[in-house]
């Protein structure tokens, strides 16, 4: 037997073995339907976002993806859900950064994101911005801080939920300008966003469905919550130039721990490769979402760092669950 016979055989053997090491739900994956939880309502951005993918990754695994809807918490309903279950690759999860990074520092939580989630792909940074209704008497943030120190805890504003990003930013803005306003939650974008063109919530940070309103003119944008200035809206400035850093964190899929290694990479993958179709990237241009791409690992990296960067306001900030 020659030198590169051997080379052959050897390298064929390496692959079996590594086939053969696999659990056989891996190797065989997937074989029946896949349930892709949203913890949070349909109509918001997640249940977009998820609905944006969902399609074509049953296409491409060859097997139907059931949306199962399971809002509530603040997200952490869902999260629950999917922590809990089976790690077979047949249940995943689609969320907003909120119960990941800001969750566990505000609610007592039966599941420790750390130990029983596995971030498997980002799929974009929404755009956030600042708005308020056409009522309010502003047209920057400069004038809205100044009309908000004028009528102290006289004016209320909308989020998702307690704990959610978007509740940390209206809070962040407020702390680091000493102002008072009151928080009133929802429980999904759908409904903020409604009580903000019916004069029910004075402003909000809101994450793509105000979009069309602000174009409209129902709702009015006064900067937008990111590293630089949108595309969609290169007029409106950025919540740093003036003067608050503000930054969303990212969307994104996961699985519960313990989940074959093989199914992460390949979800990663095929979902990843799916938000970057035009197909895509066009449903998410609808709320201002900037697709983003990263491996298994550098997404948990990702999410560690912003769990610490929330955590460490929300303590100055003394922030608690109502």
């Amino acid at each position: 037997m020659d030198n590169s016979t051997r080379v052959v055989l050897s390298a064929a053997v390496a692959v079996m073995v590594g086939v053969l090491a696999l659990p056989a739900n891996a190797q065989n994956w997937p074989v029946r339907p896949i349930r892709l939880v949203v913890n949070f309502p349909a109509g918001g951005t997640t249940d977009l976002m998820a609905r944006a993918f969902a399609p074509r990754l049953a296409e491409t695994l060859g097997q139907p993806v059931v949306i199962d809807n399971r809002g509530g918490a603040a997200g952490n309903i869902g999260l629950e859900l999917v922590t809990k279950a089976a790690p077979d690759g047949y249940t995943i999860l689609a969320s907003s950064g909120s119960p990941i990074v800001v969750g566990p520092h505000i609610y007592k939580l039966n599941v420790n994101v750390d130990r029983d989630l596995a971030p498997v792909t980002p799929l974009a940074r929404i755009l956030t911005l600042l708005v308020v209704r056409p009522g309010i008497p502003v047209k920057s943030v400069a004038e809205l801080t100044a009309y908000l120190r004028a009528h102290p805890n006289k004016l209320n504003y909308g989020s998702v939920g307690t704990g959610s990003t978007l509740h940390i930013h209206a809070e962040r803005y407020l702390f680091a300008n000493k102002l008072k306003a009151t928080h009133v939650p929802y429980k999904g974008a759908a409904l903020m966003v409604t009580a903000l063109i019916g004069d029910q919530v004075d402003f909000a940070f809101d994450s793509g469905l105000s979009i069309p309103h602000v174009k409209s003119g129902k709702l009015r944008a006064l900067a937008v919550a990111a590293a630089a200035r949108s595309p969609l809206f290169p007029d409106i400035p950025t919540m740093a130039e003036t003067g608050t850093e503000v930054n969303d964190a990212l969307f994104g899929v996961y699985v519960p721990a313990g989940t074959p290694r093989e199914i992460v990479l390949r979800l990663n993958r095929d979902i990843g490769r799916i938000m970057q179709t035009p197909e895509a990237r066009a449903a998410l241009a609808a709320f201002g979402a900037e697709v983003v791409t990263l491996s298994p690992d550098e997404f948990t990296e990702v999410q560690r760092r912003d769990r610490e960067r929330y955590g460490t306001f929300i303590r100055a900030a003394n922030i608690r669950a109502d």
